[in-house]
């Protein structure tokens, strides 16, 4: 798979005939004949090769006049890989898009954030996406709408804009332009006892769909082994934990189960829904392809045992650049007990409270300009460190550094390397888990050294480097196989209580 795949007739055309659910998300088929468009797993019998034609993106589906087929759904299929692997500006700017930007900000602010021209973003999205920056959003929105539609009782006027349509009038033509259904209608489409709306104002649940396989033990065992009190919790089998939103704020809490993840989202702001959904998904890299990234890893004969024991390992990742950004550096050296302790007090001195009816998180994890303003003193580390954090947060306040969906991986690197404290180690770190570049890669990490010496694979920082270029582009995801080796728990699936 590839960049390009739609235009791959013959191959798309056997996807489409197996039914490949691996392919969603990749590609979408539309039907000359009927008008709708598909994902490839659509459970309807194929049309004739004759009466498919195929896009990039479910936005080019609807610019050309398709609407979204009534069974399968495929505005709901995961996201495509590339935008997660690559870090070309169509990426970075599709990256922006699924956060919300174009919504807020709308096309000059993508621009801005880029440093490139609109028309020069136009033009590239279109070249290969089919849809520009406009019709992507649009295409979102219409996504957005559906699900408050179908899983909530809110009325449609604040479905509009939490949505994020300018108006009712756009929102009524949007939804039965795509779905050749009226808001209404949708809604009555729903079975009373499979509408999962909680009943809770600002309260939705949802699932969140992925690729198969998905292993959830290192995932959800990394983002819980190392939880910041009062921020993150395990409870009742689901990971929760808060979220810093542009309109508001949120508390989400995320079950693996063994064809979705359970998501269940509580908004200050229905507006937020988009960007929290879209940064859950980062968090749990479910719209990797785990099939690409083990086939490629399975080539490598000491780590295809690994692969093939428990394949479909995910890299945790997070829905706060500079917040990992943060706990990285509180991380530095220390143990991850130590440094849970540490995160632990800046939220409870510098963070900012929320309710949590349904369990036991107390704050929002403390802004960059929060932390920006303490004093340095007050800080329980040595003088060295204290430097690397104080240089660090500043610059992220005062946007000197910039650590977000659409940050260029080398030019962030680069950026970090020159901070003081900033070696290696951490900066990679911060490139795998919060930038979320798959290539990133941990050498020196004692973790994944031991597992490298314990496997017969070369365990000096050079020579591991030489052999793991036979795993490129996927090196991130090899890290979590030689980390699983290990008995630490962030290898396993917590158990009750924690």
């Amino acid at each position: 798979m590839q960049n390009g795949m739609h235009t791959d007739t013959e191959r798309c055309v056997r996807a489409v005939q197996s039914k490949d659910a691996r392919f969603d998300g990749w590609f979408f088929t539309a039907v000359l004949t009927t008008r709708i468009y598909c994902r490839p797993s659509c459970p309807v019998v194929p049309p004739k090769p004759e009466n498919m034609t195929f896009y990039p993106s479910a936005a080019a589906c609807q610019q050309a006049g398709f609407r979204a087929c009534k069974r399968c759904r495929p505005d709901t299929s995961p996201g495509s890989p590339e935008w997660n692997q690559r870090a070309d500006l169509v990426a970075r700017a599709m990256r922006l898009i699924s956060d919300g930007i174009v919504d807020r900000e709308g096309v000059s602010g993508l621009a801005t954030r880029l440093g490139y021209s609109t028309r020069q973003i136009e033009r590239q999205l279109f070249a290969e996406l089919g849809a520009g920056p406009l019709a992507l959003a649009r295409a979102q929105r219409a996504q957005t709408a559906r699900l408050l539609i179908e899983t909530t009782p809110i009325p449609m006027a604040e479905i509009a804009f939490a949505a994020g349509f300018s108006s009712i009038r756009t929102f009524n033509d949007t939804v039965r332009e795509v779905f050749a259904l009226s808001p209404s209608e949708l809604r009555t489409r729903v079975p009373r006892n499979r509408a999962n709306s909680s009943g809770t104002p600002g309260v939705l649940n949802l699932r969140l769909p992925f690729r198969a396989p998905l292993n959830p033990d290192n995932l959800f065992g990394h983002l819980v082994a190392t939880a910041v009190p009062g921020v993150e919790e395990w409870r009742g089998g689901a990971y929760r934990r808060t979220l810093r939103l542009p309109y508001g704020h949120g508390v989400v809490a995320l079950t693996p189960t063994s064809d979705h993840i359970g998501c269940r989202l509580t908004l200050s702001d229905m507006r937020d829904l988009t960007v929290a959904i879209s940064r859950c998904r980062r968090m749990l890299d479910l719209d990797a392809d785990p099939v690409a990234v083990d086939d490629q890893l399975r080539t490598d004969p000491l780590l295809a045992p690994l692969v093939d024991k428990a394949p479909g390992r995910r890299v945790p990742r997070t829905v706060d650049e500079a917040e990992f950004a943060v706990r990285a550096v509180l991380g530095q050296q220390v143990s991850t007990a130590a440094a849970r302790t540490h995160a632990a007090r800046l939220v409870t001195a510098h963070g900012e409270a929320v309710d949590d009816p349904e369990g036991g998180l107390t704050h929002l994890f403390p802004s960059a300009e929060a932390l920006a303003a303490l004093d340095p003193e007050a800080l329980a580390m040595p003088a060295t460190r204290r430097t690397t954090l104080t240089t660090l947060v500043r610059q992220l306040a005062d946007g000197t550094l910039h650590l977000g969906v659409e940050s260029d991986w080398a030019e962030s690197r680069a950026r970090l390397l020159a901070l003081p404290g900033f070696g290696p180690w951490t900066v990679e770190a911060i490139a795998m888990r919060a930038l979320g570049d798959p290539d990133a890669f941990l050498p020196t990490d004692l973790g994944v050294r031991y597992a490298a010496r314990e496997l017969g694979l070369p365990s000096t920082p050079a020579a591991l480097t030489a052999r793991a270029a036979d795993w490129r582009p996927w090196r991130a995801y090899a890290v979590q196989y030689l980390w699983a080796t290990g008995d630490h728990p962030i290898n396993f699936l917590p158990e009750e209580p924690r």
